[in-house]
């Protein structure tokens, strides 16, 4: 999970001082420390972590604090607040042309996902109204040209391709042309990567960049590669002048220290972030949103906009009316499977709701793939119509019987009846935060 080790860490630096009533200077102290420590074992950069501590100490010493507030809660409000700052401050939105189409190059490193990202960022774009183009503009690449043209048919959406016997810069201005003829309203170029930063690579960007002339530059940086992430973000900002990064593979650094130190070493917003390698994987990145998730006080609103895209209202409801009255069965439970699994992991959803980040460990690993989909399906319809309605009844001889008609384990039909209870319980949880999501705009579907 993403940052799981940097939340484990602050939440348990900042723990000790919720509720306190008095914070000594030894306190602060103590706290900045491990602060410190979190931050730089989450690998983020030494001068982001010595300027973010310090403006923490200089805000909490000497100051007026809030009546409303505790001492504690307080230092606490300074750390989620510099943390915000640290991350961007607010949401950076892409640049759109007063003329389209408006022109996106992408560029990085070979092994960023330069190429995977194109088609995430035109699903993205596509969802939200727009008509985009993909160029294959990586000519060195093996097979670059041809994996993007197999998105381009995942997604049905066109793919502009000139072979690899073209220069990419006039593959880049030919695409502008294509647009035009296809009422494209944004272009999305791919480029070419090396393994590490070097003059050619920059000379042939710098001369894409002159002939098309881009409202962005969005550099692909890998969240895994960490202090180098910012290496390559500083390198490419120098030479290209960025307006702005796509961070990916965030779900699979534990760490996430990249993301913490790019806006503050470059200048440069995160706009993206990729948290999965499937195409609807991308996520408009919200400062505050993240820094409330790395501090363990979860996401509500991404989540709620997660459910309204995923959960079909109708049956929400029905399930919703069903658990008022205490009549949640397995083969709701199934259902509900099959929507959350639009959701990603139980253990990225929990993740997202305030105080549930402790629970998601018990569910690492729990992904609801389309395989763990079908096991949990044999397994209940080889359950009786009375079992299905009323899980209670199923004892010992029943849950042998059931493993045998499924072909399954016992002690599968046992993890089913334990996710069953536990899922039961969320749902609950969920429904108690209708208060909170009434004060805004959104609402779970669920929660109607």
């Amino acid at each position: 999970m993403a940052f799981e080790i940097l939340t484990d860490k602050l939440t348990a630096a900042i723990q000790k001082l919720r509720g306190q009533k008095t914070v000594s200077e030894q306190d602060l102290k103590e706290t900045l420390r491990e602060v410190r420590l979190a931050l730089l074992e989450a690998d983020v950069n030494f001068k982001v972590v010595k300027e973010f501590t310090a403006k923490i100490r200089e805000r909490a010493m000497g100051q007026q604090v809030d009546p409303n507030l505790t001492p504690g809660q307080y230092i606490v409000k300074i750390v989620h607040e510099e943390l915000i700052e640290l991350l961007g401050g607010t949401q950076s939105k892409l640049n759109v042309a007063a003329n389209p189409p408006t022109v996106i190059m992408l560029v990085g490193l070979q092994g960023a996902g330069k190429t995977t990202t194109v088609g995430k960022l035109a699903n993205y774009l596509r969802k939200n109204g727009k008509k985009p183009l993909m160029v294959a503009g990586d000519v060195y690449r093996p097979a670059a040209i041809t994996q993007l043209e197999v998105i381009g048919k995942q997604l049905d959406m066109p793919v502009f391709s000139m072979g690899d016997q073209v220069s990419p810069v006039e593959i880049a201005r030919e695409s502008l042309k294509r647009a035009n003829a296809l009422l494209c309203d944004t272009v999305l170029i791919d480029t070419a990567g090396r393994l590490h930063v070097d003059e050619t690579l920059m000379n042939e960007l710098k001369d894409m960049k002159t002939a098309v002339n881009p409202d962005e530059i969005l550099l692909v940086v890998d969240a895994m590669t960490g202090q180098d992430a910012v290496t390559v973000a500083d390198s490419f900002n120098k030479a290209l002048g960025i307006t702005g990064l796509i961070v990916t593979k965030l779900d699979g650094d534990a760490r996430g220290g990249a993301v913490l130190s790019v806006k503050a070493v470059t200048n440069c917003p995160v706009k993206f972030v990729g948290m999965g390698e499937k195409l609807d994987a991308l996520q408009p990145f919200y400062p505050d949103r993240m820094a409330s998730r790395i501090l363990g006080m979860g996401d509500v609103l991404s989540l709620i906009e997660k459910a309204q895209e995923a959960i079909d209202v109708d049956s929400a409801k029905k399930m919703a009316e069903s658990l008022k009255k205490n009549e949640f069965t397995l083969d709701m439970f199934l259902d509900q499977m099959k929507q959350v699994k639009k959701l990603g992991s139980l253990e990225s959803i929990l993740s997202m709701i305030p105080g549930m980040g402790k629970f998601a460990k018990q569910l690492e690993g729990v992904d609801l793939d389309g395989k763990e989909v079908r096991r949990l399906e044999a397994i209940i319809y080889s359950m009786t119509p009375q079992e299905r309605q009323n899980p209670r009844i199923i004892n010992g001889s029943r849950r042998k019987r059931i493993a045998a008609g499924c072909g399954q384990r016992v002690q599968d039909v046992n993890r089913l009846l334990k996710q069953f209870e536990e899922s039961k319980k969320l749902m609950k949880t969920m429904q108690g935060m209708n208060k909170y999501a009434r004060k805004g705009r959104f609402k779970l579907p669920f929660m109607q």
